[in-house]
């Protein structure tokens, strides 16, 4: 079929726009619009099939169902009032607080990986409690998150240092690329706190109080119990998935929770929607839809452009595929060539804008970190979400990620630069 490239990209939207107004659940939709598509496009049933998400389905029922069991004995929420009594009357502090928290867990070195297990679902949980937006609040934690997945001890940082080294350069991108991405993040997160108005937010009068709350010894447990999951992430290097599911049976055979409830509470039409948009987006993936768009990009860019339009290739790229696998590995060495080529541009700041799009795309619904916020809000009674507020949900984070790179394209264009050179100057 001729142009299936601009026809995969019309079907795409066509889906989203559908699903939006006919309030439906996008991920059935797109699984059906998948089924004629790969027959337009020449491809077979199996080209769908495969390209539903077994990784991410295991990611997200095993981290849904944990955090369903640790809710379920109120240790979630408990922890969540404490933090909250941290803040006390100044309720401004709760979002910084969540920012900081996303921020530290992440950049002593786990990387981002594990720490999505945990900030999103305890996001939901203070924003409940406080009154926050509990998207707002998820996005800020996850921003924070961002801010620390480039410090020089993460497995981001060694992906990253690993290609730049085999690529032949000489010159240290660390500091330019953990700024850069700090810079970008403190800014996104403000822009979410004022959009969503968290500022009209009031304290709870009972704050104080609710600080002398003691855990029960199932809370313990259950809070232990994420502990025990980032040991098997981190040291062993189990699946988070299968490391969430593998400590979720331990928990359920001793009957920290009762394991009927806490299945029923995993956030089912989450998962179909978020694993079927995956496999019609692999599908235009394969038609040549995001390789048409960041193709365009590619052919102008200049020594003004070439950062700001590399955040923007290297955000499509990691919308299809993994920052860690792909976009880094393949992008970081690029950034180097294209530096050479243009010339007046610092390879630094180029890794930088790579980097932080890599990293800014997780929040897109399709992906890991998008897909755990949504579950994360689905799966907390507290939020009460209906089949359209996921859809809505669902549309709001395809709206942000799309604005985020937006927002990452004029930041790597007036900052980048500037600070590559200051902190990573040129060794070409």
């Amino acid at each position: 079929m001729q142009h299936m490239d601009v026809v995969s990209l019309i079907l795409f939207i066509a889906v989203i726009a559908l699903a939006f107004f006919r309030k439906n659940n996008i991920g059935v939709l797109a699984l059906a619009i998948g089924v004629i598509a790969v027959r337009l496009f020449g491809m077979n049933d199996k080209t769908l099939i495969g390209a539903v998400s077994s990784s991410l389905f295991t990611t997200l029922v095993g981290i849904t169902l944990l955090f369903a069991i640790i809710t379920s004995t109120g240790a979630l929420d408990l922890l969540a009032r404490k933090i909250i009594a941290l803040a006390g009357k100044r309720i401004w502090l709760i979002p910084i607080l969540m920012f900081l928290a996303g921020f530290t867990i992440v950049a002593v070195g786990p990387g981002g990986v594990p720490a999505l297990a945990i900030i999103p679902p305890l996001a939901v949980a203070i924003a409940v409690e406080v009154g926050y937006n509990p998207l707002m609040l998820a996005l800020i934690g996850i921003s924070g998150m961002t801010s620390g997945r480039f410090s020089p001890i993460t497995p981001e940082s060694s992906i990253i240092l690993n290609a730049v080294n085999e690529a032949g350069y000489a010159g240290n991108v660390t500091p330019a690329i953990w700024v850069n991405a700090v810079i970008y993040n403190m800014i996104l997160a403000l822009i979410i706190y004022v959009v969503f108005k968290g500022y009209k937010v009031k304290a709870a009068p009972d704050a104080e109080v609710k600080q002398t709350e003691k855990f029960s010894g199932k809370q313990i447990v259950a809070l232990l119990s994420i502990v025990v999951m980032l040991v098997l992430i981190i040291f062993c290097n189990v699946n988070i998935g299968l490391s969430a599911l593998a400590v979720a049976a331990v928990l359920l055979v001793f009957h920290v929770a009762d394991d009927s409830q806490c299945i029923k509470a995993i956030p089912w039409n989450t998962i179909v929607m978020v694993l079927g948009v995956g496999a019609l987006l692999e599908v235009v993936n394969k038609a040549g839809g995001i390789s048409l768009m960041s193709d365009g990009l590619s052919k102008i860019m200049n020594s003004s452009t070439a950062t700001p339009l590399m955040s923007l290739s290297a955000g499509l790229l990691s919308l299809v595929s993994s920052a860690l696998g792909v976009v880094y590995p393949t992008m970081m060495p690029m950034s180097i060539d294209i530096a050479k080529q243009i010339g007046g541009v610092n390879p630094a700041a180029l890794m930088s804008a790579v980097a932080a799009a890599g990293a800014a795309s997780g929040i897109s619904p399709m992906s890991t970190g998008g897909a755990l916020i949504i579950a994360a809000i689905a799966g907390d009674k507290g939020v009460g979400l209906t089949k359209e507020g996921e859809n809505k949900i669902f549309v709001q984070l395809l709206i942000i990620s799309v604005l985020s790179l937006v927002l990452l394209f004029v930041v790597a264009w007036l900052i980048y630069g500037p600070v590559a050179n200051v902190l990573s100057p040129s060794a070409l």
